[in-house]
């Protein structure tokens, strides 16, 4: 998978090429498709939700500049909880939020029982951040809104990097960095294809 996956196609940060390999992705997946699990593919879960392809964890991951001193909110969508154990090999402090409690708590459960310490989890509605925290240096959305939400732009820190899936029938990814006099660069990265967010975000487009 690392290889012809994530190497061959670009990705070069060595902590993310190494948390890849660190993260046994199978344990993340359910386990009637776990023979699945390391393909380049997206995996279906329930509740209509997806796990990421392998490539696209470590694209996004590797797009917003990973470092151990950095908070990250993270998966916006925690779902299984696999973004969430990568991120937390490479940043020092990672906070993810899911709207579904049944996957929040097996991802909660799952992630405890793999050692890890550097991750805080919630049951919640993506759409609003988690404001107790704010603000983070980086922020990943990994559920695709029409666009960002201004009040998770407001949670990221002056000089931090967003990297969220945009759009409706057509997406990309979106790379907002937010600049230290109140004006952000928005650089489209490449075209994807995510579930929507949900919640709030559907009140609010």
């Amino acid at each position: 998978m690392i290889e012809r996956q994530i190497i061959a196609r670009g990705v070069r940060n060595a902590g993310v090429i190494d948390a890849m390999r660190r993260v046994p992705r199978h344990l993340f997946v359910p386990e009637e498709i776990r023979h699945h699990a390391y393909e380049d593919s997206a995996l279906a879960i329930s509740h209509g939700q997806t796990i990421s392809q392998p490539y696209i964890v470590a694209y996004m991951t590797e797009l917003i500049k990973p470092g151990k001193d950095l908070r990250l909110l993270e998966k916006i969508g925690t779902g299984t909880g696999y973004q969430s154990a990568v991120a937390a090999e490479v940043f020092g402090e990672v906070y993810t939020v899911e709207i579904i409690g049944e996957f929040s708590e097996a991802a909660g459960d799952l992630l405890n029982s793999l050692g890890y310490k550097n991750i805080k989890l919630k049951t919640g509605d993506g759409f609003f951040g988690w404001d107790e925290f704010a603000p983070f240096d980086r922020i990943i959305i990994t559920a695709a809104p029409p666009e960002v939400p201004e009040n998770l732009l407001r949670q990221l820190r002056p000089a931090g990097i967003l990297a969220s899936p945009v759009g409706a029938e057509s997406q990309h990814i979106l790379k907002i960095t937010k600049g230290s006099n109140g004006k952000s660069t928005y650089e489209r990265m490449i075209d994807v294809r995510f579930v929507r967010m949900t919640g709030e975000i559907e009140k609010n487009p």
